[in-house]
């Protein structure tokens, strides 16, 4: 469930909803755990990103041993990307007003 809804109602797109349950395929763990989630913010993909990498967690600490199978798939690691700050004197982040010479 993904805020309150089911994963299939709440990803349209099937790579998101494959990407949510990589880490319990991976692990072989589907069926053993239901999993009940609330994310805001974001885009779809993004969402998804951030479900999968906190089942992973949530995995590592049920199970210690799994980790290292999980490490070798590379869903331990955050994303560590985050917005840039709007800059003082431009439209936005990198975006700047229209030059006009005259």
């Amino acid at each position: 469930m993904v805020n309150e809804k089911p994963v299939n109602d709440y990803f349209s797109v099937a790579a998101a909803r494959a990407m949510v349950s990589q880490p319990l395929a991976l692990t072989n763990n589907i069926e053993s755990f239901d999993v009940r989630v609330r994310v805001l913010g974001g885009g779809v993909n993004g969402q998804a990103g951030a479900i999968r990498h906190g089942i992973t967690r949530a995995l590592i600490q049920v199970d210690p041993s799994l980790r290292q199978v999980l490490k070798r798939a590379g869903f331990i690691t955050r994303d560590p990307r985050i917005k840039e700050r709007k800059k003082y004197g431009q439209r936005a982040a990198r975006a700047r007003y229209q030059f006009s010479k005259r």
